[in-house]
């Protein structure tokens, strides 16, 4: 890996995202926006964005994600593959009532692959784990020689079809969310767009990459169309996978940046299925607390927090986390923590019961 930029309510950069999560703030707040709502909602939304004519507010967040990594490095056209992951993308231009090509995820990601001077574009949407897979999908590419660079931008923005659609669910939150904890009720929406720069080839960029992409899992539940696994185990079977690929052991993993949305049965299953893969002993991290949900934005914009993490040997807190309400013992980090970091655990799940897993090293 690269090089990143996270552009969220909590700062236009990956290091400010960071400082600002290690000093425990939070971008989530109750807003009353009828355009999102009727009723007053607990969300993590830009609060003043000047977008540009003839620009979406999902292109421009995307942008500003890519302008943020390409004052770190230049990228060859020809050699680098543009991935958009996003589960919506423009879905607020149903509203208009009027048909635009920028509601196919195919048109905008093209739209922003030319923004960002490169030639060839994918699209990835597959629910919430949409970043990790749009990670893994490129990983791949670079190891099959296709490519020698892949820029993933994952991205995702408030509407009132998403909120909406999450209240009929009945899945949001009534006040800031707390992963895995006693009293969770659900989750808070948030909206993000994160860049990571994957290569195969950093002598062409003239870097030294900190960090490796080494190891990958992908499973489904194949049981509800909503409604995670309610043992764990394809979780699970997915965490083993990205061990396996990566040559390691399950004890060499220092730390879990997990979904964690704050939902009942979500977090229950991850529980579970890190009890099956024998890491409950391992700390581990959700932060939906200080990001809200960013769905397809939310692969990416956390594994560039947890990487931070690996190059700063810190552990991140839980935040909202106070006591623990899953049936299976796990160890959920509750204040920033120090200690030697060599490896981290990224999970993600979704809807349809998809479940991905990434295992992130430092480089030697």
């Amino acid at each position: 890996m690269a090089s990143d930029c996270v552009v969220s309510p909590l700062g236009f950069t990956s290091t400010e995202n960071y400082q600002n999560i290690r000093n425990g703030l939070s971008g989530i707040e109750q807003v009353e926006d009828f355009q999102l709502s009727p009723t007053p909602v607990h969300v993590a939304q830009f609060q003043q964005v000047d977008v540009p004519e003839l620009t979406t507010r999902f292109e421009f967040i995307c942008q500003q994600a890519i302008d943020g990594l390409f004052q770190q490095t230049p990228l060859n056209k020809e050699k680098t593959l543009f991935i958009l992951a996003t589960t919506k993308g423009n879905i607020n231009l149903l509203d208009s009532g009027v048909h635009q090509p920028g509601i196919h995820l195919h048109e905008t990601a093209s739209k922003v692959c030319r923004y960002a001077g490169l030639a060839h574009h994918l699209v990835i949407s597959n629910a919430c784990i949409s970043g990790v897979l749009a990670l893994i999908v490129a990983k791949r590419y670079l190891e099959n020689g296709k490519y020698d660079h892949a820029l993933v931008v994952g991205a995702d923005v408030l509407s009132k079809f998403i909120v909406s659609g999450f209240q009929s669910l009945m899945a949001l939150s009534s006040e800031a969310c707390k992963p895995f904890d006693a009293e969770r009720q659900g989750i808070n929406l948030g909206e993000a767009a994160g860049a990571m720069l994957l290569t195969a080839n950093p002598d062409e960029l003239k870097i030294k990459p900190t960090v490796r992409l080494s190891g990958s899992g992908l499973t489904n539940d194949a049981n509800h169309i909503s409604g995670p696994s309610r043992t764990g185990e394809e979780l699970s079977l997915a965490v083993n996978c990205a061990i396996k690929e990566a040559g390691i052991q399950a004890h060499e993993v220092d730390f879990i940046s997990a979904h964690g949305t704050g939902t009942l049965y979500n977090d229950e299953m991850e529980a579970k299925a890190f009890h099956h893969a024998g890491l409950q002993h391992v700390p581990l991290h959700s932060l939906k607390g200080n990001f809200g949900h960013t769905l397809g934005a939310a692969g990416v914009v956390e594994t560039v927090m947890s990487l931070h993490g690996l190059q700063h040997n810190e552990i991140l807190p839980t935040k909202g986390y106070q006591r623990s309400g899953v049936s299976k013992p796990v160890t959920i980090s509750q204040r920033l923590e120090k200690r030697p970091l060599q490896t981290c655990l990224k999970t993600a799940s979704g809807f349809g019961g998809c479940n991905a897993a990434i295992i992130l090293q430092k480089e030697n």
